[in-house]
């Protein structure tokens, strides 16, 4: 038998659960795990496929994807100490900025943290080692497959009718001002009541936001001051001034739209980064519709997706605890 035929056959059945899943609801975490293993299954499929052909090539191949990994993690260290540098330089000491640059430096730090370990051989420090490159790993995994689901989950375009387009707020710069990054939504968001409007359709635009500590009005007026000014109708402009969180944003917004059209059909506007985990949010408060971004600065991006990863990780803190504590108790098990 062909060994490709295996991983071959797992890949289209990972790509069929997938599929199906997706279609159910795309605003599923699940659906980023499919569709590594798929991806995975299909590369280890085309890896046995060139094996049986040329033995000596798939070695070469398989040589040189290893290689990668060791480059890929040094790489990838230089990137998000130089992006930290840069978020601090444009965005100020604030700790969510710190992300990247914590990131760099800890990956660097666990580098170094390893080949130290390898060099004294004492059983307790290499627990220590064994359940942190442990946890790292599968991190690292979730990370992967949450990355790469946010990519595809971002692309993807509804073209069912809508009835509201929900703008998220972010927050005011100087207590009354709407900032570059909330701008950005409210743009995207007017881009898609002129679509609607030259299909015959004439949504409202739902702007979301409370009053935040340190802002002069609820940050909803704000924007709906923004989107008058450049040609909206008052009108067609729905507050939702009560949130203060993403979850509350969501919340209030689908009760508003219930209220005004019960069987309303919706899309959710945010910035890029925020895109997955606003759609997980919005499946679990039962808002019906889907989220799509709006463009963010390249320097911003990595800081900020992190930022969303880590909340994901505390949304699901029990399950993460669970594995976590498993792979501790297996590397004190294997050290001693």
């Amino acid at each position: 038998m062909n060994p490709a035929l295996i991983p071959l056959a797992a890949a289209v059945f990972c790509s069929a659960v997938f599929l199906v899943s997706f279609l159910l609801d795309r605003r599923k975490l699940r659906n980023g795990f499919y569709l590594f293993f798929a991806l995975a299954f299909f590369g280890v499929a085309m890896l046995a496929l060139l094996a049986s052909v040329s033995p000596e090539a798939a070695a070469i191949v398989a040589f040189g994807l290893f290689a990668l990994i060791p480059l890929t993690i040094v790489v990838l260290a230089v990137f998000l100490i130089g992006n930290g540098v840069t978020m601090l330089r444009r965005e100020g000491r604030r700790p969510a900025n710190l992300l990247s640059l914590a990131a760099g430096v800890g990956i660097v730090a666990l580098i170094v943290f390893d080949f130290v370990v390898g060099q004294l051989g004492w059983a307790p420090l290499e627990a220590i080692r064994d359940s942190v490159d442990g946890i790292v790993a599968y991190l690292s995994f979730l990370f992967v497959c949450f990355l790469l689901y946010s990519l595809v989950y971002g692309r993807i375009r509804s073209r069912r009718p809508l009835d509201f387009v929900v703008v998220l707020g972010s927050g005011l710069l100087g207590g009354k001002n709407v900032p570059p990054l909330l701008a950005g939504r409210l743009d995207r968001g007017r881009r898609l009541l002129d679509a609607e409007d030259r299909k015959g359709r004439a949504p409202l635009l739902v702007a979301s936001g409370g009053q935040g500590p340190g802002e002069d009005l609820p940050e909803s007026h704000a924007m709906a001051g923004y989107l008058v000014d450049r040609g909206v109708a008052r009108e067609r402009i729905v507050l939702e001034d009560r949130s203060r969180t993403t979850r509350e944003n969501l919340a209030f917004s689908a009760g508003l739209m219930r209220e005004r059209r019960p069987g309303y059909r919706c899309v959710v506007v945010t910035n890029n980064f925020h895109v997955l985990r606003a759609a997980l949010i919005a499946r679990k408060v039962k808002v019906n519709g889907q989220v799509i971004g709006a463009p963010t600065a390249w320097y911003f991006w990595p800081s900020a997706t992190l930022r969303e990863f880590v909340a994901i990780i505390a949304d699901h803190r029990v399950l993460n605890g669970i594995v976590g504590a498993t792979i501790i108790l297996a590397s004190v098990l294997k050290a001693f």
